[in-house]
């Protein structure tokens, strides 16, 4: 994160020499005005230059990347985020030793990471953004036990005959059970209950 203390004539003056030498734009940066100057006699005689601090703000993504970073440091565990984004949103992928313990059991911490990174991310923003933070692929390793869930107790309801009932998930994870059984001829899917108990319950047809 830069900061620059910088002088003009007045505080635009000096604002707009600081953004310059930042080579950043107004909604980029926090100002804080240190002296407003003064214009003199004439505009010459006893002037003083007006004097700003502009600090350069971290983006949406980088906080993101340091609310992590922190939170694990608070576990006791040392990571490197690795960030990709795309027209889907951002990924943060974390690496680094003892990193079961970020994911949790059955992916719980992880889970609470994921939301309240995405809570960061998208404050005081206009458009929303999909952020998902993984660990040593655990999400698609997650979603090929989820889907293998599905199938099966699928097929559990059909030779039952009746309702089966999955634990609480999260609704990402519920999508996944949704989405795997959405071409299942024999069984509809829906969910139920509230959250953060809300469930998938698969019924035969």
């Amino acid at each position: 994160m830069r900061e620059i203390t910088a002088s003009g004539r007045t505080i635009e003056e000096a604002k707009e020499n600081a953004l310059s030498q930042l080579d950043l734009d107004e909604s980029q940066v926090r100002v804080d005005i240190i002296d407003e100057g003064k214009k003199g006699l004439l505009g010459v005689f006893g002037s003083k230059r007006a004097y700003v601090k502009v600090t350069e703000m971290k983006s949406a993504v980088e906080e993101g990347k340091q609310f992590l970073v922190d939170i694990a440091k608070d576990m006791n565990v040392s990571i490197d985020v690795q960030v990709k984004e795309d027209q889907n949103g951002v990924v943060f992928d974390l690496v680094g030793e003892k990193i079961g313990l970020i994911i949790g059991k059955r992916g719980q911490t992880i889970n609470a990471l994921q939301y309240l990174t995405h809570l960061v991310v998208n404050k005081n923003k206009d458009e929303y953004v999909t952020v998902v933070v993984d660990a040593e692929d655990y999400r698609a390793r997650r979603k090929e036990t989820l889907e293998n869930l599905a199938n099966k107790l699928a097929n559990k309801a059909l030779k039952l005959n009746k309702e089966v009932r999955l634990e609480p998930m999260p609704s990402f994870e519920r999508k996944i059970i949704h989405t795997a059984l959405q071409d299942h001829s024999k069984v509809s899917t829906y969910s139920d209950g509230r959250d953060p108990n809300r469930y998938v319950v698969i019924k035969p047809e």
